[in-house]
């Protein structure tokens, strides 16, 4: 079994990923962002700035299907990696799909002070984020479980996979 954490950047998938690793010893952590940027030799910002973003999301159906080759994986995935029907149908079918959600304005402030998100390059961030998530919400809300991260710690959110796992 894979373990899939979907959301919004911001929402902790990577963070809370890691953790997860830590307490379900038998599964190994996967970041689709971080694996096609070690592939690409290029940090994310300058690939949709090079290649642009259809580009990217390729890239990250071509990861998400090398990684889904392998079992015991709790993979951390692009916020929009749902907007590929084939990964979506891919983490709908092959993983437990955990969508990690929160608003707007509590994804905005975890990653106003961030650089490195392409999308939120030019206007108003919190405005890009309230579209982003309008746009991609009823695509997470696909996921098999839904966990709110708004104004949880990372150990009760971990706590909370835990158990989902476990039924």
């Amino acid at each position: 079994m894979n373990i899939a954490l979907v959301g919004m950047m911001g929402s902790g998938k990577t963070t809370i990923g890691k953790l997860l690793v830590e307490k379900l010893k038998c599964f190994s952590f996967v970041d689709t962002d971080e694996l096609i940027i070690k592939s690409q030799n290029l940090q994310i910002c300058d690939i949709f700035d090079k290649f642009g973003e259809n580009y990217f999301r390729k890239k990250e159906e071509e990861v998400l299907f090398s990684i889904l080759q392998s079992d015991n994986n709790i993979i951390s995935t692009g916020g929009g990696i749902v907007l590929s029907k084939i990964n979506l149908n891919l983490l709908k079918q092959k993983t437990l799909m955990i969508y990690l959600s929160a608003d707007a304005h509590n994804l905005y402030l975890r990653v106003k002070n961030d650089n490195s998100r392409p999308l939120l390059q030019s206007g108003n961030a919190e405005e890009k984020i309230s579209n982003l998530l309008m746009q991609r919400k009823p695509l997470y809300e696909q996921a098999h479980f839904t966990i709110d991260t708004t104004n949880k710690s990372t150990d009760i959110i971990v706590n909370e996979i835990v158990n989902v796992v476990k039924l």
